[in-house]
């Protein structure tokens, strides 16, 4: 979200945190983190900053947090659909409008949280409709799937995606995946607290769906149209499939993803512009 890409650190990280969920001891999300995201007047961080030459698939530090657990399949028990983790929170009934520029054309991005739940391998999953315009005209049609497990970490199960001609016909589905389908296993999308330097696998689908994210800070300022912020959650995601290209987002806490951009490849950028309740 929201800059679609066909996009493990190394599968091992991935498997690893995937077998974590089995048998943990359930323990509550934590609670807020003292460096809340304060509104600011000061102006967006250089790209500089944000260390975006780190280079793609280090593995992640040994003290990253895990999804909790031992080793053994995945356990539904351990998560619920009600994804409140205050840097990706998910409420029923928001949408988030995004604008920037997409292949060279004004992009426009809806990504509205549904009240749906879809079961996937048992685990029940918040269904988020994401939807893309390029110069108004609806380009991408995407469905995503996220549940958080009881500390409080956010997981992406799967993602039915569509790209679109401009009158509307499906000319592919690539990137679509659901976990436990065809080898696809989810992975960490958020963590309950992040730390500077942990790194994860979001998804796994091998050629199809391989992103991965990093922490690289977790006091940026950020200026987007929705407003000016400080103590911004920084991150870098990259693919294997994409090797040439680096993104970063920004998110805020309380409000979730204000921004994303390329620093390496073809310019694409969406800036948070408005968040509603229904």
């Amino acid at each position: 979200m929201p800059i679609h890409r066909t996009r493990p650190i190394a599968i091992l990280l991935l498997v690893g945190l995937v077998n974590a969920c089995a048998s943990a001891t359930p323990t509550s999300p934590p609670s807020s983190a003292s460096n809340a995201a304060q509104p600011s007047s000061e102006a967006n961080v250089s790209s500089a900053s944000a260390s975006p030459e780190a280079t793609p698939g280090a593995t992640a530090s040994e003290s990253a947090s895990p999804a909790p657990g031992a080793s053994g399949a995945i356990d539904p028990a351990n998560f619920i659909a009600t994804v409140d983790n205050a840097w990706f929170p998910l409420l029923p009934g928001t949408t988030f409008r995004y604008r920037g520029t997409k292949d060279g054309e004004p992009a426009t991005d809806i990504y509205t949280v549904t009240d749906r739940i879809e079961m996937i391998e048992g685990v029940p999953c918040r269904v988020v409709a994401d939807r893309l315009f390029l110069s108004g005209t609806l380009a991408e049609r995407t469905t995503d799937y996220y549940t958080q497990d009881l500390d409080g970490n956010v997981w992406y199960f799967g993602e039915d995606t569509a790209e679109l001609d401009e009158n509307g016909k499906v000319l592919n589905t690539d990137g679509t995946w659901r976990a436990g389908t065809d080898g696809a296993q989810p992975g960490i999308y958020m963590e309950a607290t992040p730390v500077v330097g942990h790194s994860f696998a979001q998804e796994f689908y091998p050629g199809q769906a391989e992103d991965h994210f990093e922490v690289i800070s977790t006091t940026a300022a950020v200026t987007v149209p929705f407003g000016s912020f400080r103590n911004v959650l920084r991150t870098k995601e990259w693919t294997p499939l994409e090797p040439d290209v680096i993104d970063r987002k920004e998110y805020v806490r309380g409000v979730g993803e204000v921004r994303e951009i390329t620093v390496k490849g073809p310019l694409e950028v969406l800036r948070l512009v408005s968040v509603k309740h229904a």
